[in-house]
């Protein structure tokens, strides 16, 4: 006589998120691993944002070695989600072009990777090097700067330079004006 199948054992709140957490860090390493040397500018915040942010090219913070969006970008955009309803919490930064010497087919493949692990409802690209290739990446039309588009359930947004707004007055208030489409909805389900 054969014993029994054990009986599954239930897993805690903590151990789903574990779960979930390892598969997207699992995910989100073989993106890098599409695009050798894509990790020299590490990606930051929650694997379970709501909001991917996306910017080009490295700053200044990131050159010298710090993650994506660390430096005074990375503050006034986490600022400016957070006053348009995002939570502290639910963001996520990548650079769509950490190497210089990557192909666009690469990079695009990668920062696709990226975003379907995060799984996001909003993907803002915060300078028209990340807006072509969130484009690329989908497959779609570079997103006009302060409009949205909707790609397989998630909103884009696309602003012109939020790094280079911060010493331009007038660019700033445009750059905030085209913010305004990244506004939170209130809870997906």
């Amino acid at each position: 006589m054969s014993k029994p199948a054990p009986t599954p054992t239930k897993l805690t709140p903590l151990q789903v998120r574990g779960v979930f957490e390892a598969r997207a860090r699992a995910e989100l390493a073989a993106a890098d691993a599409l695009a050798p040397g894509s990790d020299a500018v590490a990606w930051s915040g929650s694997l379970f944002a709501d909001v991917v942010a996306v910017k080009g090219l490295a700053g200044p913070a990131e050159a010298s070695g710090g993650a994506a969006l660390t430096g005074a970008d990375g503050e006034a955009a986490r600022k400016a989600l957070i006053a348009l309803g995002w939570a502290e919490d639910a963001i996520f930064a990548t650079l769509s072009r950490p190497e210089p010497g990557l192909s666009a087919e690469r990079r695009s493949d990668r920062l696709r990777l990226q975003i379907e692990a995060v799984d996001p409802t909003l993907v803002l690209a915060l300078d028209a090097e990340a807006a072509a290739d969130i484009a690329e990446a989908f497959g779609i039309a570079q997103p006009a700067f302060g409009d949205e588009a909707r790609v397989l359930g998630r909103r884009i947004v696309a602003v012109d330079g939020l790094e280079a707004s911060l010493g331009d007055p007038a660019r700033k208030k445009r750059v905030w004006r085209q913010l305004q489409a990244a506004k939170a909805e209130g809870p997906v389900y």
